[in-house]
């Protein structure tokens, strides 16, 4: 048993290593047939193969904390109706390259309802960057100051989900409004978007501030959006 576990484990074949111990120490070995074996072997090693890659993706990610789509407040009150979470966890609005905005005021749960959303898009095996705005728009600078700011971006653009928390915190200033336009340029139709922000769109304009820049910004990021309202008290009162 030992020297099988081993020579697995050497292949890099460790959930079928971990499932053969089981199959051994549970004497289910001699019970099974070669053909019944091998398809548990190998569904143990895609099964962990598969949550590794899950793990390693909402490690990338840098969620601020862990979210699901499950325990999301849907009361109509609040906002957030069920079915539009139900459509939005499948993750098609990542895939055909749209936005979801969400806005509200602070503690109503935009932050935790976008991170639920990555979540769900880690769990399908897709890419996700979460940023608060701010920080983004320090990262760029310092990726800049170091000439590392094209490879940055390209990155970014690749990844398949891009969350932008807290837009709107401050107003963009020089190589920020043309950073954030090519943020947006490179999502648009191709990858998704989610935005978060206390301010209501109307009022991103003023955030943006080059006429020209939020104009095409805007237009890119209404065309074919998700709008979601989050009303109510604070939920942070509740703890």
């Amino acid at each position: 048993m030992e020297e099988t576990r081993i020579a697995l484990q050497n292949l890099r074949l460790s959930g079928m290593a971990e499932k053969w111990v089981s199959l051994f120490e549970t004497r289910q070995v001699d019970r099974l047939s070669l053909s019944d074996g091998l398809q548990l072997l190998l569904q143990a090693e895609r099964d962990t193969r598969n949550c590794n890659r899950v793990n390693r993706l909402l490690k990338n990610a840098a969620f601020p904390y862990p979210a699901l789509v499950e325990e999301i407040d849907t009361d109509p009150k609040r906002g957030v109706e069920a079915s539009l979470v139900e459509q939005l966890a499948k993750c098609d609005f990542i895939r055909d390259g749209h936005s979801v905005i969400i806005t509200g005021a602070t503690g109503t749960g935009k932050s935790y309802l976008a991170t639920a959303l990555g979540d769900r898009a880690c769990r399908l095996g897709m890419t996700v960057a979460y940023f608060n705005m701010q920080r983004l728009l320090e990262r760029l600078d310092l990726e800049r100051l170091q000439g590392h700011a094209i490879k940055f971006l390209d990155r970014l653009a690749k990844t398949d989900l891009l969350i932008l928390d807290d837009f709107g915190m401050k107003k963009l200033q020089g190589q920020q409004q043309n950073d954030f336009e090519q943020l947006v340029d490179d999502r648009y139709r191709k990858k998704g978007l989610i935005m978060t922000s206390q301010l209501p769109v109307k009022d991103w304009y003023d955030v943006i501030g080059n006429p020209l820049i939020a104009e095409a910004c805007l237009d890119r990021l209404v065309h074919k959006s998700t709008r979601i309202q989050l009303n109510g008290e604070s939920l942070r009162k509740k703890y």
